[in-house]
């Protein structure tokens, strides 16, 4: 039987990135740890911008960025407490009861992920599922959005699957370059953001939402 499978981008779909920025930011700079998670989210994607650099390295530099904008100050030996917090950041409570659910529907489960291949294994420790691929943006030396990611799991996996569907939290990162490629696509709109739902296939509040969401879609595959 061809295989069926769903992809999807770990921190903010699958790990609560937020509370885990926030929570480092607030042990770093008491009382500002939402300032330095908005600050951190404001400039990430700039740092990432221009030649490969490894993930640890985008933490560091971002962290040390939202630190100048917010005027505090970062210890040279705290630069890399993001890269220390990370594989402790928590899965969301609705992550093990919607993966169970779609793999005992016979879903075989990948991870498209902007992080490094020694932090995201980490992180898969914490993960109530066990996944079947990885791809990382190490193994592809770019970041989400460009479409590396997407590209590589297609050759590998997506181009003989009997069906595909991506599962993502980020607009930006996942959603446009999956509408652009022409996959399949899930926008997990956790927060209630307001850009247009056309582009994503289907959108759900949350992963409990998404075995009917999938099995929905699979429906019209």
């Amino acid at each position: 039987m061809t295989d069926r499978w769903l992809t999807f981008d770990c921190f903010g779909t699958l790990v609560d990135w937020r509370h885990g920025i926030r929570t480092t930011g607030e042990l770093l700079f008491p009382g500002r740890g939402e300032a330095f998670l908005e600050a951190y989210i404001a400039l990430e994607a700039e740092v990432e911008e221009g030649p490969f650099k490894r993930y640890r390295a985008v933490l560091t530099e971002t962290a040390r960025r939202a630190a100048k904008k917010l005027d505090v100050d970062l210890k040279l030996d705290d630069a890399t407490a993001l890269v220390s917090t990370i594989p402790h950041w928590p899965p969301f409570g609705d992550v093990g009861p919607a993966l169970s659910t779609l793999r005992r529907e016979g879903w075989k489960l990948a991870l498209l992920t902007n992080c490094d291949r020694d932090l995201i294994a980490q992180t898969q420790r914490r993960l109530p599922a066990s996944f079947d691929a990885v791809v990382t943006a190490e193994d592809v030396s770019a970041y989400k959005p460009n479409h590396a990611h997407f590209k590589l799991f297609q050759s590998t996996f997506g181009s003989s699957a009997k069906a595909w569907i991506h599962v993502a939290q980020s607009y930006f990162h996942d959603i446009r370059p999956t509408h652009e490629l022409g996959i399949t696509r899930i926008w997990v709109n956790r927060q209630g953001e307001k850009d247009d739902p056309a582009l994503a296939d289907a959108v759900i509040r949350g992963l409990g939402e998404l075995p009917a969401a999938v099995k929905s879609l699979e429906q019209g595959l």
